[in-house]
């Protein structure tokens, strides 16, 4: 399995509750278990042979650090995306003035673009998402002051 995969299933696993995720592909199976602070991946090959599982130890990853102003968080899980259309101008910029209940992104939920509105007004200071990233519910997405 490509390096890059597993970090980013690494990356998901450690950022969300899920304790535990198992994939299993043409290469091999990989079978992730979060336990007390980093999550520990077993790696087994696909072909038959004896083998004992391979034990990678996860990069640590310190605890983020939340910017001061009030967080805008995620009200559902689902995939983030800052403009209406690709290519279109964003909904919110860094340092934008934004009025409560004014739209500032979208969630795809299910196949649902849920438009989500800022829930208090005055500037955004932050965007903690990248546009296409997967959220999870709570999960803070603008910071305003």
């Amino acid at each position: 399995m490509d390096l890059r995969k597993l970090k980013t299933l690494i990356d998901l696993v450690s950022d969300s509750n899920v304790s535990e995720l198992e994939i299993t592909e043409a290469e091999g199976k990989v079978r992730i278990v979060k336990s007390s602070g980093a999550p520990l991946v077993m790696q087994q090959p696909a072909v038959a042979m004896v083998a004992a599982p391979v034990a990678v130890a996860a990069p640590v990853v310190e605890a983020p650090v939340v910017p001061a102003g009030h967080a805008v968080k995620s009200p559902m899980v689902g995939t983030f995306y800052r403009s209406a259309s690709p290519g279109a101008k964003p909904f919110a910029e860094v340092g934008n003035v934004v009025k409560e209940g004014e739209t500032i992104c979208i969630i795809e939920a299910m196949k649902i673009l849920n438009e989500i509105e800022a829930d208090k007004s005055g500037t955004i200071t932050k965007i903690l998402c990248e546009n296409g990233q997967a959220v999870e519910y709570g999960q803070p997405l603008f910071m305003i002051e």
